[in-house]
């Protein structure tokens, strides 16, 4: 029991020197990248820098005791970050001790609810969020987070939430642009854009190794914090209204109660639910994905409760809501890391950073943490994936195109409601109105296939319907109306065999649709016959009337039924050459 709940105590015990320096390596890589990040999150989500600190810290130190993947890094992202700004400011006004009560409140309502969906095994509730609509509300998230970070480029104060208000009011606000804040955000922009591509090939090129390469690529966030900190120390740039991160508080955070507001509970319970599900959503697909490579597996139920545990270690240390970030995980994972204890490296390099380096933030420009934010943004936004979801199905592309146009115009918790939504609503939609055929026997073979998609044999008196969905109450009525037309169509038809491979529950609005199709055809002189019943869905039938009333039998394959109907016509059928059948 207590190896399921804490897995350190799994790979705990083999613990040994060349691993303790393969995760002392990737946490150093990782430190050098979450520094920047961390503070540049903490001001997305409208909060003071040192907020972002204080949740890379304890947090980290929970994901190494609770955690089951080898490699995740955990920490302030940016989607989240949105949404906690989205929704913590209804309630309270930025710069405030209530904001950041409320923030804090909601990381630890996110916990309690990260923590009961894993004592329950409710993980799969992530699975109604369909792939689309995840892309798609991560490509809009992007936008709405690159469109927020133009105002600190520019220098000036632009309010909103969804891209409408944010593009007018930029537009407004044109004539107040500060030249110099321009002037650093280019500077530091084009920077980190020529390192993200140049860098490592440049040092490479110089005789460095690969991988000190790639940590130094790594680098040059915290590079440009440095270089444009000082730069803005050293000419005085504030007095040309340069933005800057101002006071940031030195010392590890202190442990506190987050609000215990039931009325604040009750406001944030939803975004808070939210919240959970898109960070469990994005923790679980990196953690798989990076596990596989190493054949090693993800525990979905502890990795919920590991999630609640560093969300509830973050609120206790007055930080933010959190998971596990995609980038920072690939990073880590590139860099060697052997086991979560690389997150607990980390995290001490990051209280290391609270304590020490803090005082020199001061003077670190918003612009550079604007253009660190920026430059993340790049692996997020991704809209050519709606003309590839668009090709390939219809309804899934319009659930996706609709999540990003809700989530730009009405913001965040809107948009992953409507895809929610509207993907649940086109299953049910689809599901309704299941994919037939009338098949027929493929010459020379057993085999039995659809007429419009191959030369097939049929015989004039059986018609064969093949069903390629469960059969249940919002189909039901569907499934008698294709039945009875076909019938109606063809008064040589004296048998009708309901082909049940694809079929693998009946529910009970099905099931007097098809006693009542059974009656009705007997009326008509027709028997109804099943074929190839799976055996969960025979255990059912067997405790319904259905088969004591069929006026067919139930034969084990479609050519069992096709021998015993039309035994002539199949055996000849049969004895033909094989010919190419697809048309």
């Amino acid at each position: 029991m207590l190896k399921r709940y804490f897995p350190i105590l799994t790979w705990g015990r083999d613990y040994g020197r060349a691993t303790f320096e393969a995760d002392l390596v990737a946490a150093l890589i990782v430190t050098i990248m979450l520094i920047p990040q961390a503070l540049a999150y903490a001001l997305l989500a409208g909060l003071p820098a040192q907020v972002g600190l204080y949740a890379s810290i304890a947090p980290l130190l929970g994901y190494a005791l609770l955690g089951t993947s080898r490699t995740l890094a955990v920490g302030p992202v940016a989607i989240i970050s949105l949404m906690t700004a989205t929704a913590v400011g209804g309630l309270a006004a930025r710069g405030t001790p209530e904001y950041l009560g409320a923030a804090v409140a909601l990381a630890f309502l996110s916990g309690l609810i990260f923590v009961a969906m894993g004592l329950l095994r409710l993980g799969f509730i992530a699975a109604f969020l369909s792939h689309p609509v995840i892309s798609g509300f991560i490509s809009a998230t992007g936008i709405l987070i690159a469109a927020g970070q133009i105002k600190h480029f520019l220098g000036v104060g632009v309010e909103g939430k969804t891209l409408p208000p944010m593009l007018l009011g930029l537009v407004e606000n044109l004539p107040g642009i500060k030249p110099v804040t321009v002037l650093v955000s280019v500077l530091v922009l084009g920077f980190l854009y020529w390192a993200r591509k140049y860098l490592k090939p440049f040092l490479e090129a110089r005789g460095l190794s690969p991988r000190l390469a790639g940590v130094l690529s790594r680098a040059a966030p915290l590079v440009a914090v440095a270089g444009s900190t000082a730069a803005t120390w050293a000419f005085d740039l504030e007095r040309y209204d340069l933005a800057v991160v101002g006071h940031v508080p030195q010392g590890l955070p202190g442990l506190a109660l987050p609000p215990l507001d039931l009325a604040l509970w009750r406001e944030l319970a939803l975004p808070a639910l939210l919240i959970t599900i898109i960070g469990y959503v994005e923790t679980i697909s990196v953690s798989q994905t990076l596990a596989a490579k190493r054949r090693q597996r993800i525990d979905p139920d502890q990795e919920l409760i590991a999630q609640g545990g560093i969300n509830l270690a973050s609120a206790f240390s007055g930080g933010m809501p959190i998971s596990g970030g995609f980038a920072r995980s690939v990073v880590n994972f590139d860099a060697g890391a052997a086991t979560p204890a690389a997150g607990a490296f980390t995290a001490l390099g990051m209280a290391l950073a609270t304590l020490l380096l803090t005082p020199a933030l001061f003077h670190l420009p918003k612009a550079t943490l604007a253009a660190t934010i920026f430059v993340a943004l790049a692996s997020l936004i991704d809209l050519r994936a709606l003309g590839r979801v668009w090709r390939y199905s219809r309804s899934d592309g319009i659930a996706m195109l609709a999540t990003i146009v809700v989530t730009l115009i009405e913001g965040v918790e809107t948009g992953i409601a409507t895809g929610v939504v509207l993907s649940i609503g086109l299953h049910l939609w689809r599901s309704s109105r299941p994919h037939y055929a009338v098949i027929g026997q493929v010459p020379g073979t057993e085999h039995f296939r659809n007429v419009r998609r191959h030369r097939v044999v049929l015989a004039p008196e059986v018609l064969s319907i093949r069903i390629d969905e469960s059969l249940w109450f919002a189909n039901a009525r569907f499934l008698e109306d294709v039945i009875y037309d076909a019938v109606a169509a063809d008064p040589e038809i004296r048998h009708l065999v309901l082909n049940c491979p694809a079929i693998n529950a009946i529910d009970a609005s099905a099931l007097e649709a098809l006693e009542a199709v059974n009656v009705r055809l007997k009326d008509a002189g027709v028997c109804l016959h099943l074929s190839e019943v799976k055996g969960p869905v025979m255990d059912r039938l067997l405790r319904s009337g259905l088969l004591g009333a069929l006026g067919g039998q139930v034969f084990l394959t479609q050519f069992d039924a096709m021998n015993a109907l039309a035994p002539a016509l199949t055996r000849e059928t049969l004895a033909q050459p094989r010919c190419e059948t697809a048309r």
